[in-house]
């Protein structure tokens, strides 16, 4: 949420609320996760732990500092006395969260006071034994606007920085994942790009139509269109003014970007000019990594949350599963 001494036409004072969907199906999905939060010595994402926790989506691990989580928790008059501590000082805490999920002591890893790449360099070497040499991860934020519970996806916009192809293919697979455990039956994904022709002058809208080619065999439970346009996505006026026929137009569940700069500046758009809430995950290791920006409020980090029960009932349901 923007700070109303901030004057810039485009930012919103609108508050962000977690969307309560996402929250009741969290709730409904099984006992609340191990949330371990990586450098929990701050106030702004302690206080997003605490809230989940109070909501039934979380039970706290708070790794880092001692003296800094505690001194966090008086600020924001918690009493995190009941909760395991695990000291690990600075950027050791990534990898001793990555250690705790790694002996099934934690089920999910939530990012707090430090570095998104510092957060990532921790937790998705093969070497901490999150994934498996060579799976593909990728970041997905699940965005809702106030007023409306229904989400947006869009991948990738903090974690593959240029991508190639079986790299975006596998971040859209991801986003379908996540588009049907939220329950989104059959998601409508667009890959965006400046146009909806394909341009030799415009690298992004050949590989735009080659995904959207793949798609149509490798993924059956979803419509992708591609090259298309945001404004085509986002309007069926857009595409009817241009002549162009889409399933997805002015319907789009999912959006795959071409890299990150594009996706982490139409989040962020979405954010500080919007009051979107966001909720971000990085799919594809063997617990969700929940991973907002730093500047983001509780409202965003307790949907986070919410994503990550679900995702971590899933895990569980998979476990059951092969036992």
């Amino acid at each position: 949420m923007a700070d109303p001494a901030d004057d810039h036409p485009f930012l919103s004072h609108q508050r962000p609320r977690a969307p309560q969907r996402l929250l009741d199906q969290a709730r409904a999905a099984g006992p609340a996760p191990r949330v371990a939060l990586v450098n929990a010595g701050a106030p702004l994402p302690l206080a997003g732990l605490r809230e989940a926790h109070e909501a039934g989506l979380a039970e706290p691990v708070l790794v880092g500092d001692p003296a800094r989580i505690a001194r966090a928790a008086e600020a924001i008059g918690w009493d995190i006395r009941p909760f395991r501590l695990v000291a690990a000082p600075g950027e050791t805490a990534a990898a001793a969260a990555a250690g705790l999920a790694a002996r099934g002591e934690a089920d999910a890893v939530m990012k707090g006071q430090i570095h998104s790449s510092a957060f990532l360099k921790g937790l998705l070497p093969a070497s901490a034994g999150l994934r498996d040499r060579g799976t593909v991860c990728a970041h997905v934020f699940h965005l809702t606007l106030p007023g409306s519970d229904r989400p947006l996806l869009l991948t990738d916009a903090a974690l593959n920085v240029a991508p190639d192809l079986h790299t975006r293919q596998q971040s859209l697979c991801h986003a379908v994942r996540l588009a049907h455990l939220v329950g989104i039956a059959h998601p409508l994904c667009g890959v965006l790009a400046p146009s909806e022709d394909v341009t030799p002058s415009i690298p992004c809208t050949g590989e735009a139509a080659a995904i959207a080619a793949w798609a149509r065999g490798a993924l059956k439970g979803a419509t992708v269109e591609g090259p298309l346009a945001l404004d085509l996505m986002l309007s069926r006026r857009a595409a009817a003014i241009k002549g162009v026929e889409s399933r997805v137009a002015g319907a789009v569940d999912a959006i795959l970007v071409p890299e990150l700069n594009s996706g982490n500046a139409l989040f962020k758009l979405m954010v500080l000019g919007m009051g979107a809430c966001a909720a971000g995950v990085v799919m594809g290791a063997r617990v969700p990594l929940l991973l907002t920006s730093r500047g983001q409020g509780p409202a965003d980090r307790l949907a986070s949350a919410a994503l990550g029960a679900i995702l971590a009932a899933r895990s569980r349901e998979a476990r059951a599963r092969a036992a």
